[in-house]
């Protein structure tokens, strides 16, 4: 039977850094003699807040030291808040600080989810020596296409909610905004100060819409060769950072800089960005085997690492995955799964696919001289975001699968559905699809939304992207578009693990606006955010012998 340790606590202890800013940690320490592996939590949430306190205490009477720090510039450390760029160097400096502590056993594990584990993976490949293994919940590697820009476009609900909540030392309410007024507001780059807030990093985030250094200096995805520590990645199907999850997972996998970063693993269920809160995400119950106990499976990973208990964590397989659908968890080596049979699911019509009442189909047959299907963006009306892998304001935009046939009702959104299948058929794996269209200006926006469709009608997201046609090329050396010229775009429609029941449909909507998760693309061809012109945008999607747009999906085969 393991220990169990009262806790003492020393708090708002300063932890020195480089630059002589001290930033405030509260320690949580076993009551008992000797040195003790460390649990370093780092956040701008306020180390104080309950739930920081609470797993602290579990650490600590699990017989680890927990150190909780406010990171630069919240709560009670000292120096200036400015998302993510001092987090890798603040980090190191405090895991060499911990590692000098009598209390240390000079082992390190770092825990936490979303900005509590942005700060790890930055603070990884800075090689403290102390630093063994890491649990990052929920986020991505590269800030500028995992978060702000995915696709081109600017995530614009979670960039300015979450912006103008954690802008200041402490927590700031943004429940009374009029968020339709404040998300309509042009130019993008005046939005946060309209709605009462002076963001410099908004400011700078607008200015840098293209993968310059300032987005570099913070990508760790070209650093996971300088990382060490070993790292079990946790996400969900529905969180914003659903396919960054994976690219954390196989990019230490594969290059981490020791055989035992190499060991890492992943879980993903059928949850949202606060991950395993509940059964039900957004309309869907899936099923009591989907709510499990992460804080059970991280602590198993760091008893192994920090404290050497051979409990066989490293003999299951590395990654766990939850196929929705089946509602069942399944175990796997490799992602995408090497079993994979890539289908091309190519888009019909007679030319009118406009809403689900049209002639869209989704089949297997490659086209023939088909017509065009034609819409109008205006962006004064965009298409509202409906579910989806949103975050952090709920309230502001709902997060997960929700009934999209509202959105399939539009005109200025193309649907196109598979006939009822007469099997199951499971799609497990990242989502593309290749698009043939033209548009009457110098830019604009293509989005895909891939649905589960229900012999009701029920028409459930699965998981969706955008692609900004300046960006279809590069994302450092944008080029706007020749206007009435057809051009051929990869849109990257995400992650998702899900049967298609016998019976259910495979759905595939296309349009121009996913408004407010993402910004909307004003046709101008001007400087993002910065302008207040707005064009309609006369859209024509192609699937000839030409131009055979197609949606590739990873069918995963019966065993």
């Amino acid at each position: 039977m393991k220990p169990s340790y009262e806790v003492d606590m020393r708090l708002d202890v300063e932890v020195p850094m480089r630059d002589g800013v001290n930033l405030s940690a509260d320690i949580y320490l076993p009551r008992a003699s000797g040195k003790f592996p460390t649990m370093l939590m780092r956040t701008p949430y306020s180390n104080n807040d309950a739930g920081s306190v609470e797993k602290a205490r579990s650490f600590a009477n699990s017989g680890y030291v927990c150190v909780v720090q406010d990171t630069r510039g919240r709560w009670d450390s000292d120096g200036e808040h400015y998302p993510f760029t001092h987090d890798g160097e603040d980090g190191y400096d405090t895991q060499e600080w911990i590692g000098r502590q009598e209390w240390s056993s000079g082992k390190i594990g770092m825990a936490g989810g979303s900005y509590v584990a942005l700060v790890q993976w930055q603070s990884a490949p800075h090689r403290s020596e102390h630093l063994t293994c890491m649990v990052p919940r929920a986020i991505c590697p590269d800030f500028f296409s995992g978060l702000i820009y995915p696709g081109g476009a600017l995530q614009l609900n979670v960039a300015l909610s979450w912006g103008m909540r954690t802008n200041a030392r402490t927590a700031q309410s943004i429940d009374y905004h009029n968020w339709t007024e404040v998300f309509s507001t042009l130019p993008v780059v005046d939005m946060a100060e309209k709605a009462g807030r002076d963001l410099g990093f908004w400011r700078d985030w607008i200015k840098h819409s293209t993968y310059d250094d300032y987005w570099k200096a913070i990508d760790v995805e070209g650093k996971w060769g300088e990382i060490a520590a070993p790292a079990f990645n946790m996400g969900g199907w529905f969180d914003l950072y659903a396919k960054e999850t994976f690219v954390n997972y196989n990019g230490l996998r594969k290059e981490g800089r020791t055989p035992e970063a190499r060991q890492s693993k992943l879980i993903v269920g059928p949850w949202p960005h606060a991950l395993s809160k509940s059964r039900k995400t957004g309309d869907i119950d899936f099923g009591a085997d989907s709510h499990v106990d992460l804080d059970t499976m991280e602590m198993r990973w760091f008893d192994y690492w920090l404290k050497g208990e051979q409990n066989g964590i490293l003999d299951e397989p590395p990654l766990r995955l939850f196929i929705m659908g089946a509602n069942q968890w399944r175990d796997e080596h490799e992602w995408p799964l090497a079993r994979t049979d890539w289908q091309k699911w190519h888009l019909h019509s007679g030319g009118s696919a406009n809403s689900v009442f049209g002639n869209g189909q989704l089949g297997l047959t490659e086209p023939g001289d088909e017509p065009a299907d034609r819409y109008v963006y205006d962006p004064r009306f965009p298409v509202q975001t409906m579910g989806g892998a949103n975050c952090c304001s709920p309230g502001i935009v709902p997060w997960g699968p929700y009934d999209q046939r509202s959105v399939e009702a539009r005109s200025d959104v193309l649907v196109y559905t598979t006939d009822t299948l007469q099997e199951d058929m499971e799609v497990t794996g990242p989502i593309k699809l290749v698009l043939y269209a033209e548009t009457d200006g110098p830019d604009t926006d293509w989005t895909a939304k891939l649905v589960d469709v229900s012999p009701s009608g029920y028409a459930m997201n699965l998981t969706d992207g955008i692609l900004r046609a300046r960006y279809r090329e590069s994302r450092t050396d944008p080029t706007l578009l020749t206007p009435n010229k057809v051009y051929r775009y990869e849109i990257d429609v995400g992650v998702t693990g899900n049967l298609f029941r016998k019976g259910h449909s495979i759905r595939i909507e296309v349009t121009s606006s996913n408004f407010p998760r993402f910004d909307r693309n004003l046709n101008t061809g001007h400087v993002p955010g910065m302008d207040t012109e707005m064009r309609t945008a006369g859209q024509t999607v192609h699937h000839t012998r030409e131009y055979p747009s197609h949606l590739v999906l990873p069918v995963v085969p019966k065993v």
